[in-house]
């Protein structure tokens, strides 16, 4: 009999994580996280993570459990992703995947395959060319063989673009047909697949609000001391919106203000592909995030699951 298995997603600034929370509470659920950021010690204001007075007592797993120099990516995720599964499972509640990365997602709620490694032979190749022709050229490279999914990806996001190539160089395939083969496969769990949404004017705003919020509560000094840890731009963890246009402005690239308006800026693009990407995802079902939000998340889990979780 499949597991039972909620996942929780939408895009960045909705309110996942407050929900979910009081959604634990209420079903015995623990909860895993799906944020690319969150991961890693020290980034805390940036990512926007979850504090443990915020978490109420319910445990949360893939929070601080990386330094910022350590990689991560999909596989490392799918591998940390079960191991809390099977814990969660073996207390007999239900995991809650809570998060706005929705290739992670998709690589866990499919149990996707990633044993080819033949893409590795062609990474070395993108990397040395994006270091001497830059990120748009990498990117325009990327809108020659796979225009579908360089629309998905921005050109600052140089390791998917870099994957995405060495993808194409190992397999001749596209990573979107490859996504979208991998969206028809059918899942190991027994699951409820939801997608917080919001009026996008009113999501906007509130990525404002973030972003003022972020600067009022010490990003800027929270950068400085990854900076003086010995943490720098070349890491994939301070590529992280917030950090790479702090660390800009620490270069003296940037002004504080224009930092200010690019990460705003970048912000609400990012949440803009994070809808077009849960658009195409199957079995989703939408939930608006107002007063009624918790309820309706309950009442299609206990349709689904019923006395599962008692």
């Amino acid at each position: 009999m499949k597991k039972p298995l909620i996942i929780l997603s939408g895009p960045t600034a909705v309110g996942k994580t407050d929900l979910s929370i009081a959604l634990a509470k209420e079903i015995n659920g623990e909860i895993v996280s799906a944020d690319s950021m969150q991961v890693y010690k020290y980034m805390d204001i940036g990512s926007a993570k979850v504090t443990q007075a915020e978490m109420q007592g319910i445990k949360h797993y893939l929070i601080d459990e990386l330094l910022p120099n350590e990689e991560f990516n999909v596989v490392k995720f799918q591998q940390m992703a079960k191991d809390a599964l099977q814990k969660i499972y073996a207390k007999g509640k239900i995991p809650i995947i809570v998060g706005g990365t929705g290739f992670y997602i998709q690589a866990l709620l499919y149990d996707i395959s990633f044993t080819d490694t033949k893409e590795d032979l062609y990474r070395e190749k993108w990397e040395t060319y994006v270091h001497k022709n830059g990120k748009e050229a990498l990117h325009k490279a990327l809108s020659q063989v796979d225009p579908e999914y360089a629309k998905e990806v921005h050109e600052n996001n140089i390791k998917k673009v870099v994957r995405a190539l060495s993808f194409y160089d190992a397999t001749g395939k596209k990573l979107s047909l490859h996504n979208e083969e991998e969206r028809q496969r059918t899942s190991p769990y027994n699951y409820l697949y939801f997608v917080l949404t919001m009026n996008r004017e009113l999501l906007y705003k509130r990525i404002d609000k973030r972003v003022d919020l972020m600067i009022d509560n010490g990003l800027l000094e929270e950068v400085k001391r990854l900076k003086n840890l010995g943490y720098t731009k070349d890491l994939t963890s301070m590529q992280g919106l917030g950090y790479k246009e702090v660390l800009d402005y620490l270069a003296g690239e940037t002004t504080l203000n224009e930092a200010i308006y690019i990460l705003k800026r970048d912000t609400r693009h990012f949440a803009k592909r994070q809808i077009t990407w849960f658009k195409r995802e199957k079995d989703i079902i939408y939930i608006e995030k107002d007063q009624n939000s918790l309820a309706n998340l309950l009442a299609y889990t206990k349709e689904r699951f019923g006395n599962e979780n008692k």
